[in-house]
């Protein structure tokens, strides 16, 4: 292994334990908030992810989402729709494709087309511990 915990070139990666699970994301339940739906879809509990956190999140025309300003990476990504995000005080038009990063402290809000939708996958990397 090199020291960032991946295996060296020419590592027998065959007996490594494998982690690889398949997330059913449609059979996950969505939560109703006033900033869209949501379903976690990455985490500890389902896949023994410890630092890293992953959703999906749909809004509906005119809704709008503010990532929590928080000590950790984000990325937003634009899955299926057209919005715009705000990021210091500059809008930007979004479709499919487009996305965001957020480093530590930073935020931006998302919003829905009027009249269309969004889905976006975000995801959230926590400090490691050292």
């Amino acid at each position: 292994m090199e020291s960032g915990g991946r295996p060296r070139l020419g590592a027998d990666v065959g007996t490594m334990s494998s982690t690889t699970r398949f997330i059913h994301t449609n059979q996950l339940p969505r939560v109703r908030t006033p900033h869209g739906e949501f379903t976690e879809i990455l985490n500890e509990e389902l896949v023994g992810a410890k630092h890293v956190q992953g959703a999906l999140r749909w809004l509906g025309s005119g809704e709008q989402f503010t990532p929590e300003i928080v000590d950790r990476h984000q990325l937003i990504y634009l899955m299926e729709g057209k919005g715009t995000i705000r990021l210091d005080q500059k809008e930007y038009e979004v479709t499919k494709g487009g996305g965001i990063y957020l480093g530590p402290s930073e935020t931006a809000t998302i919003q829905a087309a009027p009249g269309l939708t969004l889905k976006l996958f975000h995801l959230v990397v926590r400090k490691v511990p050292k």
